[in-house]
């Protein structure tokens, strides 16, 4: 098996390639774009995708990129993701003028960075705060650069890969930071155990139309664990809708309730149906 993830070695999604299958053999790619490419193309046998944290809310880009690729979802991974404050060795944290991460790990982290801005009239220099491509990619950016100047956000494994030291760890504004990744493949897995299905559809725009989709699963006890819309690239104003589904695709009720859906959607497609994550 393997997976392609984005970002550098040290990666959150590294990590989660690892929890979902430990012997995996991982393939780092620079974009998102990139590891569906992969897949794709048959690079790799699987992808894995971040595609929500409990603090920053939705990766908003693999939403859209699930739409464009023809490729399934198989599983997914839970990972509790700590941040630290990395350095360059031999940097003060005082020394610090500015902080690299990837966006969604800065908006985990608001509380802590706060914590970096000098008092007014302090006579300090403020900390710029710059968004990067990764979190452990940012780890690269300041050891390829021999940056002392500046810090990064990611995993004490970035750490450790790039040869920098740990100013601070747990500095996430919540304990409880949780990723849900997804990983996709080239293949329609039938999963005998499976008890989740992600499902996209379009609606028309008229009245009542998403209370009547939703109530297809309302009327058959199907609960729904998440509700995402999304824009329609080139139709302004126009929306589609990602469901998660606590039933197997394979379950009856579900079944019933697609064909319902697809009565009076425009169009309905399941990405896949697999087994939620549980921490062993």
């Amino acid at each position: 098996m393997r997976i392609a993830y984005q970002g550098e070695p040290g990666a959150y999604s590294e990590a989660a390639a690892l929890k979902f299958h430990a012997s995996a053999d991982v393939l780092p790619c620079p974009t998102f774009d990139e590891v569906f490419s992969s897949v794709s193309s048959g690079k790799a046998t699987h992808g894995i995708l971040p595609v929500e944290n409990s603090i920053g809310g939705s990766i908003h880009r693999n939403f859209d990129l699930l739409a464009e690729h023809d490729l399934s979802i198989v599983a997914e991974v839970e990972l509790l993701v700590d941040h630290c404050l990395l350095a360059y060795p031999g940097t003060a944290r005082e020394a610090l003028r500015r902080i690299y991460s990837h966006p969604q790990a800065l908006a985990q982290c608001e509380q802590f960075l706060r914590t970096l801005t000098p008092a007014p009239n302090s006579g300090k220099a403020a900390v710029e705060v710059v968004a990067t491509y990764d979190t452990a990619g940012s780890a690269k950016l300041i050891r390829d650069g021999a940056l002392k100047d500046t810090g990064a956000i990611a995993s004490a494994r970035a750490a450790e890969v790039f040869g920098l030291q740990v100013l601070a760890s747990g500095i996430q504004d919540y304990a409880a930071n949780l990723t849900r990744f997804v990983v996709i493949s080239r293949q329609v897995e039938t999963i005998p155990d499976a008890d989740k299905t992600t499902v996209l559809f379009a609606l028309p725009n008229e009245p009542g139309a998403l209370f009547k989709a939703l109530s297809v699963f309302a009327l058959r006890d199907i609960d729904l664990t998440k509700l995402e819309s999304r824009p329609i690239r080139g139709r302004p104003w126009e929306y589609m809708f990602y469901v998660d589904l606590s039933i197997s695709r394979q379950d009856m009720r579900c079944a019933r309730a697609l064909v319902h859906l697809a009565e009076f959607a425009k169009w309905v497609r399941t990405l896949g149906s697999y087994k939620r994550w549980k921490d062993s």
